[in-house]
């Protein structure tokens, strides 16, 4: 996600911001056996790959506080305290 959030970065060159990057590899990343069922409706899967795509999109905009040592030491320093 770091690599793609770096692409992200040369947006002005590429044209690939995080939105083209999130249509680009949603389905990738977030794989669905519904979508690749044969019952699954096209009006579906585009649905549900518009969905991935947002998810994604979110991800690569939010990828420093996402995944980033401080959130993680605070999960595993609090976690089940406040609730």
């Amino acid at each position: 996600m770091r690599h793609l959030a770096r692409l992200a970065d040369y947006c002005s060159i590429t044209n690939m911001h995080t939105k083209n990057l999130a249509i680009v590899w949603a389905p990738n990343l977030l794989r669905s056996k519904q979508i690749e069922s044969a019952c699954f409706s096209g009006t579906a899967a585009f649905m549900e790959v518009r969905i991935q795509s947002v998810v994604v999109e979110f991800i690569l905009n939010h990828v420093d506080v996402l995944f980033s040592s401080k959130l993680s030491q605070v999960i595993r320093d609090g976690a089940g305290e406040r609730w």
